[in-house]
């Protein structure tokens, strides 16, 4: 089994460059060494995990960001998007997001910034405004506020739509057409 500082390593490893864009290598390396860690995580058999900060941060990393990387273009991509929100309100409740590298805290928020919910988009424009002014990071807080925007105008990622099944209004789909925001 790995541990979850293989999990933080391997993202560290790969580094911001890879991290929010498409990436062979890293989704390669994700599906070939931790997937079965995902669905663990996504049957809550790894709960032992959120002991710690680096335990929860690699949980968030599983829920969150590793099923990005497995399900691209899927539905299946944010099929634990609500499990990552819990396990980042209960890590942040216990200050776990201050225990760990400033590059690595973006991790506790990102659910959140993921959420097609209007009080959890708030969240986390305001845990990025926090984050802005004890590291000077105003990059991660500038994306936070897209996602902010994109929720206020449509109630929803319209870059979801087709992973999801959904339908796209018209207003949606100009929006899409004229290079907007994919996820």
């Amino acid at each position: 089994m790995s541990s979850p500082e293989a999990v933080i390593e391997c993202w560290l490893r790969h580094g911001p460059e890879a991290w929010f864009s498409r990436n062979e290598a890293l989704d390669a390396e994700i599906e070939a060494d931790y997937a079965d860690l995902h669905f663990q995580a996504s049957r809550c058999a790894l709960s032992h995990w959120e002991e710690t900060p680096t335990g929860t941060l690699a949980l968030l990393l599983l829920l969150d960001q590793f099923p990005r990387n497995l399900f691209r273009g899927s539905g299946h991509s944010y099929a634990t998007d609500p499990l990552a929100r819990t396990t980042a309100r209960l890590a942040l409740a216990k200050g776990f997001d201050k225990k760990v590298e400033p590059i690595l805290r973006p991790f506790f928020y990102l659910p959140f910034e993921h959420s097609e919910d209007i009080e959890d988009q708030r969240y986390s424009v305001s845990l990025f405004e926090k984050h802005r002014d004890e590291t000077g990071d105003a990059e991660t807080l500038k994306w936070a506020v897209v996602h902010l925007d994109l929720i206020e105008r449509f109630g929803r990622f319209p870059h979801r739509n087709a992973a999801l099944g959904r339908e796209t209004t018209a207003e949606e789909q100009a929006y899409l057409d004229n290079d907007g925001f994919k996820g």
